[in-house]
């Protein structure tokens, strides 16, 4: 099993409609592609705010099918373009880090 931490920096002007958005599209479709959610939280460092969240992989391979799925899921496209257009952009920087886990790790 790996982890993967996602890092999204998000606006203060329009983060309540990143969040509906995450929450109410963006987990559902998410789901219907394997991802599992351990857990989320909402950070701010030096000025920036920032949504951070873990997902929970069997492994790297099935990770990139399902981010190449969500990717092409033609309903996100569309939630994304009309979000965009009401609220302008949701997300800046993106970051991500694959974590295995070492030999000694207690997980």
């Amino acid at each position: 099993m790996i982890h993967q931490l996602r890092v999204y920096e998000i606006f203060e002007s329009n983060k309540g409609a990143f969040h509906d958005r995450f929450r109410d599209h963006a987990m559902r479709i998410m789901g219907t592609y394997g991802f599992k959610f351990v857990t989320m939280w909402e950070t701010s460092l030096d000025g920036r705010t920032e949504c951070v969240y873990l997902l929970e992989w069997p492994d790297e391979e099935t990770m990139n099918r399902a981010w190449a799925a969500f990717g092409d899921d033609r309903e996100w496209s569309e939630i994304k373009k009309a979000t965009a257009a009401e609220h302008g952009r949701l997300v800046g920087e993106i970051q991500e880090r694959v974590l295995v886990p070492t030999s000694y790790s207690p997980v």
